[in-house]
């Protein structure tokens, strides 16, 4: 069985009064079954990635979701089979507009990996749990 659902989709960055499309490659790996990581491509600088929850961002294509650094929402009626991506750090702030089709779709390979509500489930999840949580460890130490 295939743990890995990887892509890579075209996204709107909006910035002020322009928009520009940039490639974003998604990823997501059943032994990380809550989270998809997302690799913004930036004309001019590094890559830069987010790993945002899987179920953030399938809430986000039907309503408002999140709260904090990363929020997900449908887009207004001007674009209404798209999803925004608003990504927060201290005072930067950056937005992505999706077309909604190809992110549901990489969503629904995902739940072919892992079905969503079974993620603890998955074979590797506590492995992958405890090496996350000694990491930690390791390093507050």
């Amino acid at each position: 069985m295939e743990h890995l659902v990887d892509a890579e989709i075209l996204m709107d960055f909006l910035a002020d009064d322009l928009e520009y499309p940039i490639p974003v490659r998604m990823l997501y790996h059943g032994c990380d079954p809550l989270a998809v990581r997302l690799t913004f491509a930036l004309p001019g600088d590094t890559p830069v990635t987010w790993y945002v929850a899987r179920e953030l961002l399938l809430e986000g294509l039907l309503r408002p979701a999140g709260e904090g650094d990363v929020r997900v929402l449908p887009a207004q009626s001007r674009h209404p089979d798209a999803v925004l991506i608003h990504i927060r750090v201290c005072e930067e702030e950056a937005l992505f507009r999706s077309s909604a089709p190809p992110l549901l779709a990489f969503l629904d390979r995902t739940g072919m990996v892992v079905p969503v509500g079974r993620e603890d489930l998955h074979p590797c999840f506590q492995e992958h749990l405890d090496d996350e949580l000694d990491a930690i460890i390791r390093t507050s130490l």
